[in-house]
């Protein structure tokens, strides 16, 4: 592992939360299309950095390369051929990513008897994503755009990925940055947002603010936030999937990292306060409670009427399965409704896979 002076800084814990979300999703992602007879996959990081900190902490390059090495088994057994493209526009951190990578790979030399191919570039963003878009359409594809700011965070770029069924994407954008300057032509020029209307919310919402307009906006899209507060700065990333399956796999990730909001790594909505009872006033809902309660009231009203209709209502709401497995658990065992079986099968598997149909009969 190199351990030259990569960065003036070591990466800061809200960097490395960012990290470990692209590592996890790339985790959840390649076994995914391996075992599902793809055979060639593209992963395309395009702000890549130098592939390692000050401190030796792996940056985004490296956590992809060891989560393909994790696969190799898999990748081997189905002749998969994996495709790395990482650039980097800085001519002073493109020298440090490639001798950081072919490192790894020296060290790691089952990648290559896999046929892992890597692919260097050291372009602005604004000229190699055309150029690399119809790869991106034409082959399941994992993309990262972690920039730095907002600068690539334009309509452009984002309605490319509407019509792309088997494309992930997690952008990075620098939120803070749209609360200080969204009202400035500049700002107005790169994303079409009401500032005005997003500042309604307090400043700790202002991610989930802008990606709430988004959802407006791109609407054959599913978007997802996670918001991470790095001192006074808020950032975050927002993830981006025409396919159920995609989704299913963001959420747990991001809910496997805050298991208190699954969208923060702080508690954004303040939810541990809402456990302490108060002699005052009613007891505060939390994120999870808040949820249940309308799902239940969504059953009870016969607008979700079964598995199917339950699964899709959790997603939208940026929920996981177990959560809804619960709550409709819970109220068979309060006889308020009764379906057959033990499970109400509220997963992706049973659902879209399996295709199984569970129906919610209200009890008298």
């Amino acid at each position: 592992m190199p351990r030259k002076d990569l960065h003036e800084k070591p990466f800061d814990e809200g960097t490395i939360t960012k990290l470990e979300i692209f590592e996890n999703y790339a985790r959840e992602w390649l076994p995914v299309f391996i075992m599902g007879g793809y055979k060639e996959l593209w992963i395309f990081d395009f702000f890549a950095g130098t592939g390692y900190d000050k401190n030796g902490i792996a940056g985004s390059s490296i956590r992809i390369l060891q989560q393909i090495k994790n696969q190799i088994n898999n990748i081997l057994q189905k002749e998969t051929k994996i495709n790395v493209c990482f650039n980097e526009f800085d001519n002073n951190k493109y020298p440090l990513l490639k001798e950081s990578c072919q490192q790894f790979l020296s060290d790691n030399p089952e990648l290559e008897s896999a046929k892992v191919d890597i692919v260097y570039y050291n372009e602005d963003f604004a000229n190699i994503f055309p150029e690399r878009l119809t790869t991106i359409k034409k082959y399941p594809s994992l993309v990262y755009l972690d920039q730095s700011g907002m600068k690539f965070m334009a309509d452009k770029y984002i309605s490319e990925f509407e019509n792309i069924k088997t494309t992930d994407f997690l952008y990075f954008i620098s939120s803070s940055y749209e609360w200080r300057y969204g009202d400035t032509d500049a700002f107005k020029s790169i994303l079409k947002i009401d500032i005005e209307r997003a500042k309604q919310n307090p400043y700790k919402y202002i991610h989930k603010s802008i990606l709430e307009q988004l959802r407006e906006q791109y609407k054959k899209l599913s978007l997802y936030p996670f918001t991470i507060k790095k001192g006074a700065n808020v950032y975050g990333i927002i993830f981006g999937a025409t396919h159920p399956r995609a989704v299913d796999k963001f959420l747990k990730t991001a809910w496997d990292k805050n298991e208190i909001n699954g969208e923060a790594n702080f508690d954004i909505d303040d939810d541990s306060s809402k456990k302490q009872l108060s002699l005052f006033e009613s007891k505060k809902l939390t994120k999870i409670e808040s949820f249940k309660q309308s799902l239940r009231q969504e059953i009870l009203d016969r607008k979700i009427k079964n598995n199917k209709d339950a699964f899709y209502y959790t997603q939208k709401q940026g929920h996981i399965p177990s959560h809804s497995k619960e709550e409709i658990s819970k109220m068979k065992e309060g006889k308020l409704i009764d379906y057959e079986g033990k499970s109400p099968l509220i997963t992706y598997e049973q659902v879209c896979q399996k295709k199984r149909i569970v129906e919610f009969n209200l009890k008298k």
